[in-house]
């Protein structure tokens, strides 16, 4: 272990198996030329790729290229992850916090996709920025990136996540800190869950799973070792996979006397318990400043 957002990886390279055939390698040349092409499309878009509508664009286009379809289930399947807040748009100074986005980690296919449904600010660990490819993109989307290897930068990084979210941005994080092959593993972490109490913030639940043709499968699995190349090649090859977004009812905070052991732990029996679902097959459509122990 690194720093305080690291645990023990648990699952490894050999967790990821196809659970179909996969594709001819003409096919999945094909697929790696036009998700090439679609990161370059959205690498020209330089510092404009952090606006909504263009990274939601530009998420959609990658998921496209790639051939991975996408189904999006549960509360808020029609309209956006965040909460909204009461009276629809209000002056700056009385504006609804924003959301904090709590989901599981399975793959780095997972940010593409909550982009494609929501483009809210990421926070990921710093090495994601050093990545080919995704990592010149999580960039210029305006991704939060956090060095896991330095403790004392814990209670910084909560300050930030809750300013931004009292700015009204949404924030999606990852609490497990690690990946894990399905969506019914792993512990939440609740260092984050601080941020969005302390900005009176509502806390969404998501799931995210992968399915080949409506069977699941671990094939999308980026876990202890692996190497993005050899993840991109797996999800290259993937006949007929497809990533289901599940949303859940919104958890408030505010006026609730909640601590974040508590609103980690009910967050974490919402997502890892919604990844059971039967799958029908993808379809495009506490305060700061305390001491840190005490944040893990």
């Amino acid at each position: 272990m690194n720093g305080p957002f690291d645990v023990p990886a648990v699952c490894t390279p050999q967790c990821a198996a196809h659970s179909a055939p996969p594709v001819p390698l003409p096919e999945a040349a094909r697929r790696a030329a036009a998700f090439t092409g679609a990161v370059g499309r959205a690498l020209a878009a330089g510092p404009h790729l952090a606006d909504p509508v263009r990274l939601g664009a530009h998420a959609r286009g990658l998921l496209a290229a790639l051939a991975v379809g996408l189904e999006v289930r549960g509360a808020g399947a029609a309209g956006p992850l965040s909460v909204p807040g009461p009276g629809g748009r209000a002056p700056a100074a009385a504006r609804a916090p924003g959301t904090l986005i709590a989901l599981n980690h399975v793959s780095w296919l997972d940010i593409v996709a909550l982009l494609a449904v929501e483009p809210a600010v990421l926070v990921a660990k710093r090495e994601v920025g050093h990545w080919p490819l995704v990592g010149g993109l999580a960039r210029r989307a305006g991704t939060h990136f956090i060095d896991r290897t330095s403790p004392r930068q814990l209670p910084r990084t909560v300050r930030e996540l809750s300013a931004l979210l009292l700015a009204g941005r949404s924030v999606a994080v990852f609490p497990q800190a690690t990946t894990w092959c399905t969506a019914d593993q792993g512990g939440f972490r609740r260092a984050t869950f601080q941020a969005a109490l302390d900005a009176g913030a509502p806390v969404r639940p998501v799931t995210v799973d992968y399915a080949q043709q409506g069977r699941p499968t671990t094939v999308a699995a980026f876990c202890g070792a692996d190497t993005f190349a050899a993840s991109l090649r797996r999800v290259l090859g993937a006949r007929g996979l497809a990533v289901r977004v599940t949303v859940h009812p919104a958890l408030p905070t505010a006026g609730r006397g909640l601590d974040r052991r508590a609103l980690a732990a009910a967050a974490e029996r919402v997502v890892l318990g919604g990844g059971r679902v039967a799958f029908d097959g993808g379809r495009v459509p506490g305060r700061t400043g305390q001491a840190l122990g005490t944040y893990l």
